[in-house]
């Protein structure tokens, strides 16, 4: 297993009258797949990312990556926000090469890399065009390729098409499984998005309404590549409805707690 999740809480405020965003979180991925968190809002999710990215402790429990507890930020864990949060004074080349460039790397071989990265992602010809001069699309393209350059054995994404319309969602999506397709990094993605979890991941894992705890963890047993005309096909539709049927299912507790 690449990444274990064992019994994480996450608490903020006053240790006395605690605020529990995650509660008795457990679950595992094996290096190479696509895994998907859906949930309410205000169930944890990013707050989970968050933790699994080292950007925040756990209350309580141990995440690790390869055997090895996260307790700061890791290289071998990359985060994509849904804003870009590109650099606007540095064109898309030296946003890109960002990381490369604070890692020391000698200007010729971070652009190299810089320059191999934004191809994959479908920017070449934009490389010395700035954020305000992008799309949304484009400048979510550019954070994913500045990401990725780090090499990073868990890509984490935090709602990256989140803010911008259908039409441009559904092709980035695209553009994301052909990349995961030629890189087969591992990755872990938040979503709001029922449909396009279920049209994206290996796995779906459904979180509650706060505070979050995994409520179950589905199998997306669907062929690949995933093409459009799987969005019609029955087998989808009733994932969709599955997955569904959890989110709006309420919690139920023992009349004994």
């Amino acid at each position: 297993m690449l990444l274990t999740l064992e019994h994480v809480c996450k608490t903020f405020g006053d240790p006395k009258d605690p605020s529990h965003a995650l509660k008795d979180i457990s679950f595992k991925v094996r290096r190479g797949e696509f895994v998907c968190v859906v949930g309410p809002s205000g169930s944890g999710k990013s707050t989970l990312l968050r933790l699994i990215a080292g950007l925040l402790p756990p209350s309580s429990g141990l995440i690790a990556l390869d055997g090895a507890p996260i307790t700061r930020p890791n290289p071998g864990v990359g985060i994509v926000f849904q804003n870009s949060n590109l650099m606007p004074w540095r064109s898309v080349l030296d946003n890109v090469a960002l990381p490369l460039e604070l890692r020391g790397e000698l200007r010729e071989k971070r652009y190299e890399i810089a320059r191999a990265h934004i191809e994959l992602v479908a920017l070449e010809g934009f490389e010395r065009h700035y954020p305000h001069q992008l799309s949304g699309g484009m400048q979510q393209r550019a954070a994913i390729a500045r990401t990725l350059v780090q090499n990073p054995e868990l890509l984490l994404l935090d709602e990256p098409f989140g803010a911008l319309d259908a039409l441009t969602r559904e092709y980035l999506n695209q553009e994301l499984l052909r990349i995961w397709q030629m890189r087969k990094r591992t990755v872990l993605m938040v979503t709001h998005a029922i449909g396009e979890a279920v049209w994206l991941a290996d796995r779906v894992l459904v979180l509650s309404q706060r505070p979050g705890v995994l409520k179950v963890d589905i199998p997306i047993l669907l062929p690949r590549p995933r093409t459009e005309a799987l969005l019609t096909h029955p087998d989808y539709l009733a994932l969709v409805q599955v997955v569904r049927s959890y989110i709006d299912r309420p919690i139920l507790t023992p009349l004994n707690s």
